[in-house]
């Protein structure tokens, strides 16, 4: 049986071989096909110098006028009109060729050749749509840059994948049903039907797309800012249609699902408008209160020295000799610094600690640490 359906298939193809070999040959001596090859070769030289013409031009304004609207538009059209050119070609490469038979009536190799470059020229259309986003992610940058918010500048990258994408699928289903007359309206009916289950098993996707709606509609936080999320710490890299990525301080990628964020409790630590400090400084019992009212006098005087601490009425540093630990006496320490970056808090907590110690060591006031003393009795 199998043989059998073997040799049926042998045979089909060699009568469709046998059938192009003749349409091909039939009334076409060899020099034709020789005009062919050098159309096709001459489309492929004269789209090279086109694309290269433009894109030199290109080059040339974005030199002069920088990210120019004309010279991002030239930079995209480079490509698709090479692709353009060579669809010509393709077309006019039929020329010398007959495609008639002996009734006069033209064969399906002709016809195949024409949809052939209809494609071609198609293709080059949708490209050049495709390469057009650029020059519209011009302007929305250019829109997103003058708000205040970080965050739309994100929503950007997202639009351009959106169009691209969509003018992909309307590309390959319009040169489906105008140009290879494939029936799509039956195809998409169809995968209507399977859509339903795809949906339910997509539920999450779905969900972490209307997570991102509700992340760019609330703006809960911008590009850059600290967030505290699930427990992870870090600033905000990139928020998309289905997931927003956090950088933590330990240099880990976290990729967190947006429908998590939108029905989670988001901490905006990057919001802040100051960052505070609460320490406790220990000093020996042998300080007595003198030197414990000095060290209360001599930490103020320190913060009062550095600009970078906030001396806003309601944010004024405080300091106060305030309990008896087991072992030292406990001067407790409190202010914020502003502006309210991380690095620089922990750059003028440096500043206060040297500061410190240099000041306790010109006064003779020593820092406790964990002690026992131990009384011997003698019989």
């Amino acid at each position: 049986m199998t043989a059998l359906v073997l040799a049926q298939i042998s045979t089909l193809a060699d009568g469709w071989t046998k059938t192009i070999n003749y349409e091909i040959i039939r009334g076409n001596e060899i020099w034709r096909f020789g005009l062919v090859l050098l159309a096709v070769l001459v489309a492929m030289a004269a789209g090279r110098i086109v694309q290269y013409s433009v894109k030199s031009y290109a080059q040339r304004l974005a030199k002069k006028k920088g990210d120019s609207p004309l010279a991002i538009l030239f930079a995209a059209l480079a490509n698709p009109i090479y692709v353009a050119v060579f669809a010509v070609g393709i077309f006019l490469a039929k020329v010398p060729l007959f495609f008639n038979d002996e009734n006069g009536i033209r064969t399906t190799l002709g016809d195949g050749w024409t949809t052939i470059a209809r494609v071609i020229a198609a293709i080059a259309a949708a490209y050049a749509l495709y390469r057009l986003v650029d020059v519209i992610e011009y302007f929305l940058n250019r829109l997103v840059g003058k708000t205040e918010t970080k965050l739309d500048d994100m929503l950007v990258p997202v639009v351009r994948k959106a169009m691209r994408v969509t003018i992909a699928i309307v590309a390959v289903l319009l040169i489906s049903e105008n140009i290879l007359g494939a029936n799509v309206k039956s195809l998409l009916l169809s995968a209507g039907v399977g859509g339903i289950a795809i949906a339910l098993a997509a539920r999450e996707t779905i969900a972490n797309f209307f997570g991102s709606i509700t992340i760019f509609a609330d703006r809960p936080f911008q590009m850059g800012e600290l967030i505290k999320i699930e427990g992870h710490f870090g600033p905000v890299e990139e928020v998309g249609f289905r997931s927003t990525r956090v950088r933590t301080l330990d240099g880990h990628l976290v990729t967190v699902p947006n429908s998590v964020i939108a029905n989670s409790i988001v901490e905006n630590v990057g919001q802040r408008p100051f960052i505070r400090r609460k320490s406790n400084i220990t000093i020996t019992y042998d300080s007595g209160h003198t030197k414990a009212k000095r060290t209360v006098e001599v930490i103020k005087e320190i913060l009062a020295g550095v600009p970078e601490v906030n001396t806003d009425p309601e944010k004024l540093p405080r300091v106060y000799f305030s309990d008896f630990n087991d072992c030292s006496l406990n001067i407790y320490m409190s202010y914020w610094v502003k502006p309210a970056d991380y690095w620089l808090y922990h750059e003028v907590n440096q500043r206060v600690n040297l500061e410190m110690m240099k000041r306790f060591e010109a006064e003779g006031i020593e820092f406790a640490f964990p002690t026992q003393t131990l009384y011997l009795k003698k019989e």
